[in-house]
């Protein structure tokens, strides 16, 4: 039971994935790429703790706090960027 789901799952986050991928490529405005973006990063986060999951380890719990700290810092340091100009002050 628990190997369909997480197909099911597998299978609905790529699909996810692929629709930022789209929005981040014609995104209209800048702050939409930003979004998807972020997006991006938690679901890769997501994908990392359902092979996890599916492997059985706990391996990779920390490689997804580690990309998700990196995600939050690069999304904050953009956004900072876009509305100051400069992002140290």
């Amino acid at each position: 039971m628990l190997d369909t789901v997480l197909l099911i799952v597998f299978s609905m986050i790529g699909l996810s994935l692929l629709l930022n991928l789209w929005r981040l490529i014609i995104g209209p405005s800048v702050p939409d790429r930003i979004l998807a973006l972020d997006t991006m990063y938690i679901n890769v986060i997501a994908l990392i703790i359902l092979y996890s999951i599916s492997m059985g380890t706990g391996l990779y719990f920390e490689a997804a706090l580690l990309i998700a700290m990196l995600g939050f810092i690069s999304t904050v340091a953009v956004c900072k960027y876009l509305l100051r100009g400069d992002i140290i002050e």
